[in-house]
């Protein structure tokens, strides 16, 4: 067995974001008791992720969550890439082609932090969904049937919790991953990101614009993709760009830089109007390994990369979804806690063979600055989105339903 576990024990999740709150969600509807611990006062609202493939949709409805998502966000089953240098349209993709395949023939357009609150709204009433802010884990200490997890409370006080399991789903810079002393494998981008969110309706200005879109070019490719705004506010345009390397932020998110920016895309006489705009680092890293004694990784705790694609999210809550089913087999005595292990050899899999692997692709595809080698690369995706089945091929991979499949079979 290696350890025991104790049903009297919760399993104590730090984090608050998308991937713990699916991953306690599926935890209570399968009646595992659960505390979670998140440090900020209240839920984050994070204008980073937004993009669910299909079969993360197809896992979201089966925890009752997709109605409400669909309702409140955008289908979007056509996505396109163009080439900014020669202003054409180089390829499409439409994910209707594969509704014989998929429950769900698009990808929805719902952020993450409406994620977050939506699950809160539905389920935050029962005092079984145990979800604690203004509290931040601190360290830890496993033993052989329990872990014992110190936590910093709003005043300052030190309270510990006991749990069967401690799942660090606290983001790339995990407390819990690094107490655990995993280590974070990969390298970071030399240059950061920023995010530009703007009101003005984009596809006015240009028809060939999709809801989803990815522009290359050899010094500013770019995503550009549409979300809903809040209910007072008008749709909003997303525009992800790399900055230059060594550019400040306070230089990037300048009103004159942010303007010069949007204009090099589409260009007017009149300013945007800008919602908002965010600066990250980015990186590609996984961790060694996913589980460790009695402490278990999700999400950017586990796994980070760069969001071309919008994959970072769908694993983080394909890792929620699969790490819930075995966590609650062996809270429940049902199977042997070694089961702990195929979580961390599907999922690691899952994160390194396609994640990592196709959002590193998409930024060389997006960059490329060899003139022949540029060329070649449109061409492929041109040939690609031309052949049916070589499109359908693609769309498995881009938007991870391969994923799913290969690591389900992995034993």
């Amino acid at each position: 067995m290696g350890f025991l576990v104790s049903k009297r024990d919760p399993v104590i999740i730090s984090g608050g974001g998308p991937v713990a709150m699916v991953l306690a969600l599926a935890l209570y509807r399968e009646g595992v008791p659960f505390t979670m611990l998140e440090q900020l006062d209240e839920p984050f609202v994070d204008q980073r992720a937004a993009s669910h493939h299909p079969p993360t949709i197809s896992m979201l409805n089966e925890l009752g969550l997709a109605e409400y998502m669909i309702a409140e966000g955008l289908k979007s089953p056509v996505y396109r890439f163009h080439d900014r240098v020669n202003h054409e349209t180089i390829a499409e993709f439409d994910l209707g082609d594969l509704k014989d395949e998929v429950e769900f023939p698009y990808v929805l357009q719902y952020e993450q932090y409406k994620l977050v609150r939506k699950v809160i709204a539905l389920f935050g009433h029962d005092p079984a969904f145990d979800v604690r802010f203004s509290h931040t884990v601190k360290n830890f200490e496993q033993f052989n049937d329990h872990i014992l997890v110190n936590v910093q409370c709003s005043d300052g006080s030190i309270e510990k919790f006991r749990g069967s399991y401690l799942v660090g789903c606290d983001g790339g810079r995990s407390v819990v991953r690094k107490g655990a002393e995993i280590n974070f494998v990969g390298f970071t981008y030399p240059e950061k990101f920023i995010k530009i969110g703007t009101y003005f309706d984009l596809t006015a200005h240009d028809n060939r614009i999709a809801i989803r879109n990815y522009f290359s070019h050899p010094d500013e490719w770019c995503n550009l993709f549409k979300v809903r705004g809040e209910p007072d506010k008008p749709d909003i345009w997303r525009f992800v760009v790399p900055m230059r390397v060594n550019e400040t932020e306070e230089e990037a998110k300048s009103e004159q830089a942010m303007q010069a920016r949007l204009k090099r895309f589409f260009e007017r006489d009149q300013n945007y109007e800008i919602a908002y705009a965010n600066v990250y680092t980015v990186s590609q890293r996984v961790a060694d390994t996913f589980n460790k004694g009695r402490v278990l990784l999700a999400g950017d705790s586990a796994h980070v990369n760069n969001p071309i694609g919008g994959m970072g999210l769908n694993g983080g809550i394909h890792d929620a979804i699969n790490l819930a089913k075995k966590l609650s087999a062996v809270w429940k005595g049902d199977s042997d806690p070694d089961l702990l292990n195929l979580y961390t050899r599907q999922r690691h899999k899952a994160s390194t063979d396609f994640t990592q692997a196709q959002t590193i692709a998409n930024k060389k595809q997006l960059e490329e600055r060899d003139p022949i080698m540029r060329k070649k690369r449109l061409d492929e995706m041109r040939a690609i989105s031309e052949d049916k089945e070589k499109a359908k091929a693609y769309m498995r991979r881009a938007q991870l339903i391969d994923s799913v499949a290969t690591t389900a079979a992995i034993n």
